[in-house]
């Protein structure tokens, strides 16, 4: 069997999670469903980092340990995930065992294969951003006096930055440049969108520093092997979390290498620049594919604490279900975009394609089963033009999707999805079951809800990676069954004509009721 591996960044473990959070571990949660039901082995990762400068500190000021601070958000991920329909196969922590004897032989590889050493470093540190920049790299104030510290600003989140000055493990960085040129100009599906591709390429071939991957500033973390003065920092301890997961260092580790790093845009060079270097140091496998997604405002404005505008997932879910929130964030957006979540859009959106298009569809064609055939589906006669070119834009339909998904546009896939339902739509005010029964045309009729009903049975399953709940529902009103979407499969439920000649569906229910 083919297997799939998806990943999510682990989420920070000093803020609560907020929309930006939901939005990558939807997408993937998306992958992970749509590839289980194409047959596939699927490993769905996701987890949080909770070691590090932040999170001591912010343990200091609320007077706990670092555990216990981890700990009280590790709850909040925890409860927040099936709220949201997220069906992950395993949540890393990295205070976990596992992980501490995953980066510890992580650490020993790459000291083995010569790609760390010992020295000293001097540079400005950015405690939020978790980042070292060099002098010149520092943001300009345009203060007259440039040699004080309060003009030192940090180049991504503008806030001020400390001098550092340490002992610190390296890692050779610069050593792979050349080598990660190579694999990227081979491998063009390696980091997508083709923006971030570029911005990668660009980054690299200005040349790589060696990094820092220790420090003694703070003792929250695993320590260097044989040298507990040091910590492990984060580009080794919190990045080997998904060879933890996958069974390193003590399995033949199946899924590895992942099949796709979902990641936000914040933390590309972590990931397409830091991570395939020390893969490939270590003489591991790379990752086939790293996908940077873009940042949400919110009604047109950034998000800030400070606005009170900060949307968080748990309070969303009180105004609208996890299906609604779900297909508004993967259909508003192409996925590699930024993008702004506007209510009044959502309302839009879900009034336009889910309760006019797709639950029109499906409540008038079940109620005209159940008004012209008493919910049976009957025998049905030959196929005309316009039964052949519905049938034909669900095979296309479903080809499309697959080949959507499998390049993270998402709303492609969704856009496919609508558009044979606008095309259901036509058909039933093309075909008029209204006037063959009227006609006396029981045979045409037959073939005509016959094609209604099937057809929006393959719609159904396409969208259930992205609305499980909500399909669950339809799917059972289609088969007068309660229905568990993570059972089905496409090589046993995807082909056209399944359902058979004297299947009776259940009485039509609505699924989408309007938004005011």
């Amino acid at each position: 069997m083919q297997r799939y591996y998806v990943t999510t960044p682990i989420y920070y473990v000093n803020d609560d999670p907020h929309i930006g959070h939901a939005y990558t571990t939807i997408a993937a949660d998306v992958l992970a469903r749509h590839n289980r039901l194409s047959g596939r082995d699927v490993f769905f990762l996701t987890g949080v980092d909770e070691h590090g400068q932040k999170v001591e500190q912010a343990a200091q000021r609320q007077g706990i340990q670092p555990i216990e601070l981890a700990d009280s958000v590790v709850r909040r991920y925890r409860s927040l995930w099936p709220e949201l329909e997220i069906s992950n196969d395993d949540f890393i922590r990295t205070t976990e065992e596992r992980h501490r004897k995953a980066v510890i032989a992580m650490w020993k590889r790459l000291q083995a294969a010569g790609a760390i050493y010992k020295g000293f470093y001097k540079d400005w540190y950015c405690v939020p951003c978790e980042t070292y920049w060099t002098e010149t790299q520092l943001k300009d104030t345009g203060s007259k006096d440039a040699g004080s510290l309060d003009d030192k600003h940090c180049p991504d989140c503008g806030r001020n930055v400390d001098q550092v000055q340490e002992e610190s493990y390296f890692f050779r960085l610069g050593d792979y440049q050349e080598k990660l040129l190579e694999h990227i100009h081979a491998n063009p599906d390696f980091i997508g969108p083709d923006s971030r591709r570029n911005e990668v390429l660009r980054f690299v071939e200005g040349g790589l520093r060696d990094l820092s991957v220790s420090r003694t500033t703070f003792s929250w973390g695993i320590p260097v092997p044989d040298d507990d003065a040091h910590v492990i920092y984060v580009w080794i301890d919190a990045l080997t979390n998904y060879l933890t997961a996958a069974g390193f260092p003590d399995a033949d580790m199946p899924h590895w290498p992942a099949d796709v790093h979902l990641i936000g845009k914040d933390i590309l060079r972590f990931h397409a620049v830091y991570w395939p270097c020390m893969l490939m140091a270590a003489d591991l496998p790379l990752p086939k594919r790293i996908f940077a997604h873009g940042w949400w405002t919110v009604e047109g404005e950034k998000m800030s604490k400070s606005k009170g505008n900060a949307l968080q997932p748990d309070k969303l879910l009180e105004a609208y279900d996890a299906d609604t929130i779900r297909y508004f964030m993967l259909r508003e957006v192409p996925f590699g975009q930024d993008g702004d979540f506007s209510f009044t859009a959502l309302r839009q959106r879900y009034n336009t394609e889910l309760a006019n298009d797709m639950g029109n569809l499906l409540n008038r064609s079940l109620s005209m089963l159940y008004k012209y055939q008493d919910g049976k589906l009957a025998a049905i006669g030959s196929e005309q033009a316009g039964d052949r070119a519905l049938v034909a834009a669900v095979e296309a339909m479903q080809r499309n999707v697959d080949a959507a998904i499998g390049k993270q546009a998402f709303h492609e896939a969704l856009e496919q999805i609508n558009a044979v339902v606008r095309q259901g739509n036509r058909y039933v005010e093309e075909n008029a079951p209204w006037a063959l029964f009227k006609q006396g045309d029981r045979e045409r009729l037959a073939t005509v809800l016959y094609h209604l009903v099937e057809s929006l049975r393959l719609v159904v399953l396409q969208l259930s990676p992205f609305m499980p709940e909500k399909c669950a529902l339809m799917l059972g009103q289609i088969l007068h069954t309660e229905v568990n979407v993570e059972t089905l499969s496409l090589a046993d439920h995807g082909g056209w004509g399944l359902l058979q000649a004297g299947h009776v569906c259940a009485r039509p229910e609505p699924v989408f009721p309007r938004l005011d």
